[in-house]
């Protein structure tokens, strides 16, 4: 009796978790794909000739983030709209804005618990820095700062 127990709670296990790793596998295989696509659109327009990171920015309209270099060796953040548009397309050179170390240090350090992630960005004022984070009352917070200034644009706060 007692090998049926631990035969049936192990395998319940095996399958739970099985099942578990399957559904994160199945569920950010979109955000690959996309990334992938707009990575490809990216060097395809001829903006940079190769990549080095890509990941999916959701602000008033999504956008996938690619950075990469272009022929002349700059580096430059492309924005690309995830309905791959071509015509939308929109990027920076990293050197003529403030960097992702500048951008955190807008923050009131003193009310910030944890930093969740910081997103370079697409927005309606050009591109932007997100900063989410959870501050010492256990609230989500964030906080966009400017690319080109480090002025804060926006925040939202205590979520």
């Amino acid at each position: 009796m007692k090998n049926w127990i631990i035969f049936i709670t192990s395998f319940v296990l095996i399958l739970t978790i099985g099942i578990s790793v399957l559904v994160l596998w199945k569920a950010s295989s979109p955000f690959k794909s996309i990334e992938k696509e707009a990575t490809e659109l990216a060097i395809s327009s001829n903006i940079i000739q190769k990549a080095s990171e890509a990941y999916v920015y959701n602000g008033n309209k999504p956008y996938v983030t690619v950075f990469g270099v272009d022929e002349k060796g700059d580096k430059l953040a492309v924005f690309v709209p995830i309905t791959l548009d071509e015509k939308a397309i929109q990027y920076v050179r990293l050197e003529d804005g403030i960097s992702e170390k500048e951008a955190l240090a807008e923050l009131d350090q003193k009310d910030v618990k944890e930093v969740l992630h910081t997103k370079l960005g697409y927005e309606e004022p050009g591109a932007v820095w997100e900063i989410a984070y959870i501050n010492h009352s256990d609230k989500l917070n964030y906080v966009y700062v400017l690319f080109e200034d480090g002025q804060w644009w926006k925040r939202i706060l205590n979520l």
